[in-house]
């Protein structure tokens, strides 16, 4: 009896700590207990069939107690195989289940980390490809700024992308941050590429023999000087150019361009002065007040007709226009540069062509017709290639309206016209040579000038027979990287069309030698020679001479190399018959002196 109990409660416990344990559900126990009824009535049957009954009766009265063990036993085996190997099936099913989800967050983490090596590898091409340019050559402002522009894009630092459009980039960005960045650093490299910073640039500061500041030495009657260790001001030309049009300068693309230029300078007055004019021997000075002016602002573009003009421009604006310029001495032999329009670089055969409308006013004269206004029209033939050389020829066409002005003095309409011949020989014994001869009347005979452009001359009774007569020459000199020079010629001659004056006269002739001791090191001199002469008032005739000595350093063995810094040492002397002309105040009652100073120059 006592173990008949014992088996029933051994396996009741079992079943119970099995539906426990496996977490067996009711539906689950009651199939258990079913099939544990029908196993049992199965081994009975089995029984009985095997043994007669009277047989099978003995045997289960004297085998009671074996009877109920077995019974108990098949009865938990049912529970156990209907609950417990379903459970260990389902429990093997979401094992399976999760490794497979774990197989596949693998794949997913692997394929980014992938796609974001890969990216970072390309981007780190890109900064060794940009480093390796930044070294090969000099970067604009302009372009560092839009390469740190583009670093903020990376970092998230940038006003433009990052932070502000996209949140706090995280330390490890996604692939698609990543690649969101590279497209907005695609963006602003194209930005940057199409924006162009050129100019010009002189600085320095120099002082005068008598101790006061540095006086520039320059004969009366002449638009020019010799230029080194004799510049007493600070001068800037600051070009803006926008490519609007075919950026990457596709040969076989139409393209557009604006430039915009703004000159500036000053007397080398205390920073941000502001000083009312003055007059000095008669003329008036600024006072030290800083100038700038708008000098350029202009649209051009070309390959508009296609390959039957492929090189031909269409420009129009404010613009400097094809000038003649004569380096030591700042001489511009031929400049109408101003308002207008035009076309250039058309090909007609041998040489190619160039016509321009320009003009300027006046604002200080006015008549019934406005202000006061001069209009060319300029016609240009160049790159003729003949023996020895370019040749080319130009012709200009000038004319001012007259009128009437408030006060009643009439100003007769009046005209010009002018012309010229130039020869260059480029590429010639490591430099060139540059010769031009001009002659020009009326209105158009003022074509050249110190930088000016199109000047509109006082409207004079005699302004119809006014001329110039002009012959420069310059040429530079290079035979090896150690030394270099280049010496100059000017004549011109010049009447202001009264009957009773005769012409005015200057002659000009200098040179500047260079010496390179090495990369940057360098000594030049100049030496110029101007002898003027003029018999309207105000009355001289007298010659000029100026020497400089300047040690110079550079960024390389060639003349027009630049940037440059120099110190320099500068004498003149003169004539007495240009006393109280050269010099200004401190020399205004000798014949000579000499300056000394530093200057800075550049051009980019």
């Amino acid at each position: 009896m006592f173990s008949r109990e014992l088996s029933k409660h051994f396996g009741k416990s079992l079943c119970k700590r099995v539906f426990l344990s496996r977490n067996v559900t009711a539906d689950e126990w009651n199939l258990g207990c079913v099939t544990a009824i029908w196993m049992r009535g199965m081994i009975c049957f089995a029984l009985r069939a095997k043994w007669p009954p009277p047989v099978y009766e003995q045997m289960t009265n004297s085998n009671s107690r074996r009877k109920q063990r077995l019974v108990s036993l098949l009865y938990c085996w049912g529970i156990v195989a209907v609950t417990v190997l379903p459970a260990e099936a389902q429990q093997t099913d979401q094992l399976q289940q999760q490794l497979d989800e774990l197989k596949q967050q693998y794949d997913a983490t692997t394929k980014d980390l992938a796609k974001r090596i890969a990216a970072l590898e390309q981007q780190i091409e890109k900064d060794k490809q940009t480093q390796s340019k930044a070294k090969e050559s000099t970067i604009s402002a302009a372009e560092l700024a839009g390469q740190g522009a583009a670093r903020n894009a990376v970092s998230g630092n940038s006003n433009q992308v990052g932070a502000k459009y996209q949140g706090q980039v995280p330390l490890d960005p996604t692939y698609d941050q990543l690649q969101e960045a590279e497209n907005k650093i695609e963006g602003l490299q194209r930005q940057v590429g199409a924006f162009e910073f050129h100019g010009y640039l002189r600085s320095g500061y120099g002082l005068n023999s008598e101790g006061g500041q540095q006086v520039a030495f320059q004969a009366p009657g002449t638009e020019a000087k010799y230029r080194l260790g004799n510049e007493a001001e600070t001068y800037g030309e600051f070009i803006f150019v926008n490519n609007w049009l075919n950026p990457g300068a596709h040969p076989d693309q139409a393209w557009v361009k604006t430039e915009v230029m703004i000159e500036a300078n000053t007397t080398n007055s205390t920073n941000s002065a502001s000083f009312p004019q003055a007059v000095v021997n008669g003329q008036v000075t600024s006072g030290g007040n800083d100038q700038f002016r708008l000098r350029e602002a202009f649209v051009r573009g070309g390959h508009f007709l296609g390959d039957t003009q492929p090189d031909a421009i269409f420009w129009g604006g404010e613009r400097y226009y094809r000038r003649q310029h004569v380096e030591i001495d700042d001489f511009y032999p031929l400049d109408l540069s101003g308002y207008g329009a035009g076309i250039e670089d058309v090909r007609l055969g041998i040489t190619k062509l160039a016509v321009a409308f320009l003009a300027g006013a006046r604002p200080d004269i006015t008549t019934q017709n406005g202000n006061y206004a001069k209009s060319n029209i300029d016609v240009r033939f160049y790159d003729v290639k003949g023996p020895l050389g370019m040749y080319g020829a130009w012709f200009d066409f000038a004319t001012s309206k007259g009128g009437t002005t408030p006060t009643g003095t009439v100003i007769p309409t009046s005209s010009g016209e002018a012309l010229g011949f130039k020869f260059q020989h480029l590429e010639w014994h490591g430099g060139y040579n540059a010769f031009s001869i001009q002659y020009g009347t009326g209105v158009a005979g003022n074509f050249s000038s110190n930088g000016s452009g199109t000047v509109v001359e006082d409207p004079i009774p005699f302004i119809n027979s006014q001329a110039q007569f002009l012959i420069t020459e310059q040429v530079l000199l290079q035979p090896n990287d150690k030394f270099a020079i280049m010496p100059i010629f000017v004549y011109q001659r010049t009447k202001d069309g009264n009957p009773l004056h005769p012409w005015q006269q200057w002659v000009s002739f200098g040179a500047r030698p260079e010496i390179f001791f090495n990369k940057y090191l360098s000594i030049a001199f100049e030496g110029g020679f101007d002898h003027t002469h003029s018999q309207v008032a105000p009355l001289y005739d007298g010659w000029l001479r100026k020497f400089t000595i300047a040690p110079q350093i550079g960024a390389g063995r060639k003349f027009f190399t630049r940037p440059v810094l120099r110190a320099f040492l500068t004498y003149g002397n003169w004539s007495d018959g240009l006393r109280g002309f050269v010099g200004g105040i401190p020399f205004q009652n000798r014949t000579d002196g000499f300056t000394y100073g530093v200057q800075a120059e550049t051009w980019w």
